[in-house]
């Protein structure tokens, strides 16, 4: 796919991979998954991307999710001037951190208090830290597919879907380090159920997306989750909700809120940022104070909590109301019924799974409720062929199968008339 790419993108690719590890600084963005060599991004307005050759896209992507309100929304970019002319970083507490504390956990009644670090996968692994700290167990239970970032100990999946042996996702993660990480079929609440009857004593915590986002878009099912939360309330194991990427996504109270479930701590990022580098973990008093300075759980941050990020962050949550979430989601679900029903009329086995304003392509019609499932509904080489033929007509998408792609408020019901014509296109 090396001539849909323009010749200033190819200039820049080959300069990069001198000096960058594959060109790249995360894997996904290499286009490994799609072929061809990747477009190399100018600037973004609105719902567009503009790349260095001058074509515009329009945008699915969204900075894997992180920018609801499109490209340089003018509030989150005048909050985030404003804050840099006044100084950067300061290592010291700021207004912007409290006022960012206390607007989260007004709208997610299930923190009470928060601690802001600098990217998912720190908030995830400080969640599994402090749940550890808090219970003085070690093993923790994951799902398999679900993704929180690359720590240690969360990149593992079960070899049977019982939880006997557990292997590695990564090379440099000795199989000794992840003797304590469990990881169990999504959706499947015997495997749960009888796992935790079995380590009971020594599952410190499960962290979950509630809605899984990296297998595609898969949302639990709730009396799986109800189950869960019962199950590790009763044996006193913290129960973490990976909001990172469905945190402020489709309510303001996150999925939990979605589903009515409460969980002990809470994982956040991405749109809390506005942009900007950023993640959050919060939840119940008695958990969150095992934390230094309140405890003996150690985690520090040179740039946690950073003014710029803080100011953009909450600049960006406040235009979050709930007519905005109506109009959002409602725009999600007709192009997710359009389309399903053109697949369904033309009898062509692929579908759009969907929660909201996540979404992601199946090329199956079968129902899909784990990683397995998942899996046998991928065609890296369909993917393929769709992404180009989307990239063709001005459209952007994630570069590669398996992951969600989301609509922003500045997609507009024309942007979402032209995606779907241009995915009937493809499939006709």
């Amino acid at each position: 796919m090396v001539d849909k790419v323009k010749k200033r993108s190819l200039d820049h690719i080959a300069d990069a991979q001198k000096v960058m590890v594959g060109g790249v600084n995360s894997p996904v963005r290499s286009f490994k998954g799609v072929g061809g060599s990747p477009l190399v991004m100018e600037y973004g307005k609105g719902a567009k991307l503009f790349d260095v050759d001058g074509n515009s896209y329009t945008d699915y992507c969204l900075s894997w999710g992180a920018l609801i309100l499109g490209h340089s929304p003018r509030n989150a970019i005048l909050a985030a001037k404003k804050t840099v002319e006044r100084g950067t970083s300061f290592g010291a507490t700021t207004r912007a951190e409290i006022e960012m504390a206390k607007f989260i956990t007004r709208a997610v009644p299930s923190i009470d208090l928060i601690r802001f670090v600098n990217s998912g996968t720190e908030a995830t692994m400080s969640a599994i830290r402090v749940s550890r700290g808090f219970t003085k167990r070690h093993k923790i239970i994951k799902f398999d597919g679900c993704y929180h970032g690359h720590f240690d100990d969360l990149l593992t999946t079960a070899g049977s879907g019982v939880a006997n042996l557990a292997s590695s996702s990564s090379l440099g993660i000795p199989d000794s380090h992840i003797a304590n990480t469990l990881s169990l079929p999504y959706n499947n609440t015997q495997v749960l159920v009888d796992t935790i009857e079995r380590h009971k004593n020594d599952i410190a915590c499960v962290i979950i997306e509630p809605v899984a986002g990296n297998m595609g878009v898969i949302p639990a099912e709730k009396e799986f989750l109800k189950t869960l939360r019962d199950i590790t309330k009763k044996n006193k194991i913290v129960l973490i909700f990976d909001e990172v990427m469905t945190g402020f996504r489709n309510h303001i109270g996150g999925a939990q809120a979605e589903y009515g479930i409460v969980p002990d701590l809470t994982c956040l990022g991405k749109i809390i940022g506005g942009g900007f580098p950023v993640g959050a973990y919060g939840g119940r008093k008695d958990i969150m104070e095992c934390l230094a300075p309140l405890g003996g759980v150690y985690q520090a941050g040179t740039f946690s909590g950073n003014p710029v990020v803080m100011r953009t962050g909450l600049a960006t949550l406040k235009l979050l109301s709930s007519d905005f979430y109506r109009s959002l989601n409602e725009r999600a679900e007709n192009l997710s019924r359009e389309l399903n029903a053109f697949f369904i009329e033309k009898h062509i086995p692929v579908r759009l799974s969907h929660f909201k304003t996540m979404m992601s392509f199946r090329f199956s019609d079968i129902s899909i409720q784990n990683y397995d499932d998942a899996c046998m509904a991928a065609s890296d080489q369909k993917y393929r062929e769709l992404f180009w033929h989307l990239v063709d007509r001005g459209i952007y998408m994630p570069p590669a199968d398996l992951e969600a792609f989301f609509i922003s408020g500045m997609h507009t019901k024309k942007d979402l008339a032209d995606l779907g014509t241009a995915i009937k296109s493809f499939f006709k």
